[in-house]
């Protein structure tokens, strides 16, 4: 009788790691590694846009005021 125990103990134990423990130990590996690739595209994504904003607020050539007023002619 003891050994029927036993052996109902260990089928239980084979089912609940097989079964419960490590189809989630695997989904949650996957989800970091999601989580991981999103903040990476997301730092990559900040990186370009922080390189196209400095591009464009490079000071202008010394003869070019950014701002001024420039009249023109209306032509008829």
């Amino acid at each position: 009788m003891k050994y029927v125990l036993y052996a109902i103990l260990i089928i239980i134990a084979y089912q609940f790691i097989f079964k419960l423990v490590i189809p989630v130990f695997i989904a949650s590996r996957k989800i970091k590694k999601g989580f991981r690739e999103m903040h990476s595209r997301m730092q990559e994504q900040m990186n370009q846009a922080n390189n196209s904003t400095n591009s464009q607020n490079k000071p202008s050539p010394a003869g070019e005021k950014d701002g001024d007023y420039i009249d023109f002619e209306e032509v008829k």
